[in-house]
């Protein structure tokens, strides 16, 4: 008698698949954004356009995709211990954000509205993908029937 094949791990995906394919996802849409973003803003702005939208799109992107790889990597601890991660990880990220703009403030090798432009279409674009990617999963749920 032959056994039957190991269905592996995509038929049981397990309880962080929606956050796996929200990352996933959000890479793929950074991905596209960085090499659409570059190419336009080093059309319109030359070289300052193109270090304007490979800065705002690492900026953005890392910016968003923290917060998924925090609740992630998080996901198996203590709740109130979570809490503390995604905290840190958010008053982090903002004060790598603040840093990295008033030190890029001194500079002009890039351009600020490809900067600009890049950094908000990144949040839009990835935070996007990020919901597409966690709507796109199967979970499981179940009903629980109640008498009032």
């Amino acid at each position: 008698m032959s056994t039957p094949p190991n269905p592996g791990p995509a038929a049981n995906p397990g309880p962080d698949a929606p956050l796996r394919a929200a990352l996933r996802y959000g890479i793929v849409g950074l991905a596209v954004l960085v090499v659409v973003s570059a190419v336009v803003s080093a059309i319109c702005a030359g070289l300052p356009g193109l270090w304007g939208a490979l800065i705002g799109a690492a900026l953005g992107g890392a910016f968003i995709l923290t917060t998924a790889a925090s609740v992630l990597f998080s996901a198996k601890i203590e709740s109130g211990l979570q809490g503390i991660v995604l905290l840190g990880s958010w008053v982090g990220k903002l004060l790598l954000a603040v840093v990295v703009i008033a030190v890029l403030k001194q500079f002009d090798f890039y351009n600020r509205y490809s900067l600009f432009f890049t950094v908000i279409a990144a949040l839009l674009i990835v935070l996007g993908a990020e919901t597409y990617g966690l709507l796109r999963q199967r979970v499981p749920t179940v009903e629980v029937e109640r008498d009032l």
